[in-house]
């Protein structure tokens, strides 16, 4: 039997776009001239009013964008807003008959699933290449502590484009590679789905990413399916609530916690005075405390 997603394809393909950009740098001596330096990526259509997903540093400093459909229509766009701290940036253009992208559900999504890579690397157009997913929580250099990583090949360009499921729904947005010659090694890595849901969702509403505090640290539970509570940080917000270090934490707010990271993936977005429901298990009693989230101390905002 021959194996193929063409179907999957089919039905992302028309939500992926190229974001072009272009930056005009400044003289550096009176008589030079200014040079525009253009930039490529991709970028992923979220919903029918033209809103798009792609990098904060596919756009980062551009004075003109533009991005081309699927079809080949190219589109003035503008800025909604970014998150330097996600590396997520939301576009807007005014366009019609737009295609959204389907969202997968994060949790079903394992180690060894097929994964797609939809972009446009290094400018030879809309590309598919194919891998699994390799892991799902790899620690980045910012915010983002539970990157997805696939071996699909990711290139320059690919920034900002799609990783999809082998039902056409997106799994994440590609940010990035591990790479000692520049190009694909195998080490990729996409932002899960739901964080850029959470942020996209902030930009759009509000045009800026609030992020709180609750005071904990964890690390995966003995069964990983869990938090462990393995700091708590004084006269923080958990710690005012009663959670202690060897709590268990199941459920933060609506959402149930599968992995370490998720407990401050939550926080993300969240505005400093907002109440949220804790589940714990102490002892194996379960428990739930009423928590409020502070503004990030200082010296943690400046890191």
């Amino acid at each position: 039997m021959i194996v193929s997603y063409r179907d999957a394809v089919a039905r992302a393909a028309p939500s992926v776009v190229t974001v072009h950009s272009a930056q005009m740098l400044k003289r550096r001596l009176p008589l030079s001239p200014a040079v525009l330096v253009k930039g490529l990526g991709s970028g992923v259509i979220i919903d029918r009013d033209g809103y798009i997903v792609t990098n904060y540093h596919v756009v980062q400093d551009a004075s003109e964008l533009a991005v081309a459909l699927a079809d080949g229509t190219l589109h003035l766009t503008r800025i909604v807003g970014v998150d330097t701290e996600s590396d997520i940036a939301l576009l807007k253009i005014d366009a019609e008959g737009l295609r959204p992208i389907a969202l997968t559900d994060i949790n079903e999504v394992s180690v060894g699933d097929v994964a797609l890579a939809v972009g446009n690397p290094l400018g030879v157009g809309q590309t598919v290449t194919q891998g699994i997913i390799s892991a799902i929580v790899r620690k980045g250099a910012n915010p983002v502590e539970n990157f997805i990583q696939t071996d699909a090949a990711i290139n320059p360009g690919n920034s900002g484009g799609a990783l999809i499921d082998t039902a056409g729904r997106l799994v994440g947005i590609n940010v990035a590679i591990l790479s000692h010659s520049g190009g694909s090694e195998g080490i990729g890595f996409a932002i899960p789905v739901d964080y850029v849901q959470t942020v996209a969702s902030a930009l759009r509403t509000k045009g800026r990413v609030a992020r709180a505090w609750l005071g904990v640290s964890t690390a995966p539970a003995q069964r990983g399916e869990a938090a462990l509570a393995v700091l708590v940080e004084p006269d923080g917000p958990a710690d005012h609530a009663g959670i202690a270090p060897g709590d268990v934490i199941v459920r933060f707010g609506e959402k149930p916690v599968s992995y370490a990271t998720d407990v401050r993936s939550v926080v993300v977005g969240a505005e400093a005075g907002t109440h949220v429901p804790i589940e714990f298990v102490r002892k194996g009693a379960r428990a739930t405390v009423d928590v409020t989230l502070l503004p990030v101390p200082t010296q943690q905002a400046a890191r």
